[in-house]
């Protein structure tokens, strides 16, 4: 899968770029190859620099000697990941979620060795750091679980690691309201339950367009719909005139705010659904989804065999549906946040 994924990072403002493209008036630069696109990082060379360059720019002491000794972890890390995956396109549906999980668990720690080299530091942080409930054997739905956050384990410490996010423990967060967040299954609700989960993004002369009916969606004038959005970015936009048309901080990447990249299409959308999850990093969103999922692939064997064989209800189609989008999407991520 060819995609563009930065927009010159994320807007042009300099004619030094290399490689790139245009599309429309909107410079993209930074091509994602799937896999292909991780060939450098399968050096230890390549990954001891690379390290090096990021323990320099966290203020990490002696950084010589910490990409030295973590390079081999982390190229392996991304290795093994990458393996996972490997696997879990050519096994059946019922093992999939399994493989997924634990490959996107090892891209994950690969992604937290570029801000601490000192990780795991202690046991605490290899649990999972979500729980799953108790399960209702009769009339259980995927789409009304939930999943309870945990103060320790790798769920809240990658949250802090990597998108400075605190305080999180206790909080439920159901699966539909997880699934509503990935942009590639706007359709599908759709179809199934009749409603639009996103408003896709046009772009023109270096700035995104939001479609006004966006207002009627959020019950939003104009003005209080633009400092809304301002305040759920972690990076400056611009509004440079009337209208919802929009700049980015060139510096800056989309998946660590409410705008989301819809890989099946090379667009960007806004989530319709402006609830506590606006802004939840979409890495996040797949973590939660793949742990509960491989949790009911392992320990729920009578009701997932029933699922994949069956069909019985809407449940199917969106976790048959979010496998295929996460088996692409999760190292898409994972590979947009090692290039930030």
């Amino acid at each position: 899968m060819f995609v563009d994924y930065q927009l010159d990072k994320i807007l042009s403002r300099n004619n030094n770029w290399s490689d790139s493209s245009e599309k429309g008036d909107i410079i993209l630069t930074i091509q994602y190859k799937g896999w292909k696109s991780f060939a450098c990082f399968f050096s230890a060379e390549y990954c001891q620099r690379y390290l090096k360059n990021s323990y320099q720019k966290y203020n990490i002491e002696n950084p010589e000697q910490k990409s030295f000794e973590k390079s081999y972890a982390f190229l392996y890390y991304l290795e093994h990941g990458q393996t996972y995956y490997e696997q879990a396109e050519a096994s059946p549906l019922i093992l999939k979620p399994i493989l997924l999980f634990y490959g996107f668990v090892h891209l994950i720690k690969a992604c937290i060795l570029t801000i601490d080299p000192a990780y795991p530091e202690t046991t605490s942080v290899l649990a999972h750091g979500v729980s799953t409930r108790k399960r209702k054997k009769q009339n259980y739905l995927f789409l009304h679980d939930e999943v309870k956050l945990q103060k320790n384990g790798l769920f809240p410490f990658m949250s802090e690691k990597l998108f400075h996010m605190k305080q999180l423990e206790g909080e439920k967060v159901i699966m539909e309201e997880l699934l509503q967040l990935i942009p590639e299954l706007d359709d599908l609700f759709f179809l199934l339950e009749g409603k639009r989960t996103f408003v896709h993004l046009q772009s023109f002369k270096n700035q995104l367009v939001v479609p006004e009916s966006i207002l009627d969606h959020y019950h939003m004038t104009e003005n209080r719909f633009k400092e809304f959005l301002a305040s759920k970015f972690d990076m400056e936009i611009e509004f440079p005139g009337e209208g919802l048309s929009f700049t980015l901080n060139e510096n800056s990447l989309p998946g660590t705010a409410p705008l989301k990249y819809n890989l099946e299409n090379n667009s960007f959308a806004l989530p319709l659904n402006k609830g506590n999850l606006f802004n939840f990093p979409e890495l996040l969103i797949h973590y939660l989804l793949l742990y509960n999922l491989s949790m009911i692939a392992r320990y729920e064997t009578e009701w997932w065999s029933e699922l994949t064989k069956m069909m019985p209800n809407q449940d199917y189609p969106f976790i048959h549906s979010f496998l295929n989008i996460t088996m692409q999407k999760g190292p898409y991520l994972i590979y947009q946040y090692l290039t930030e």
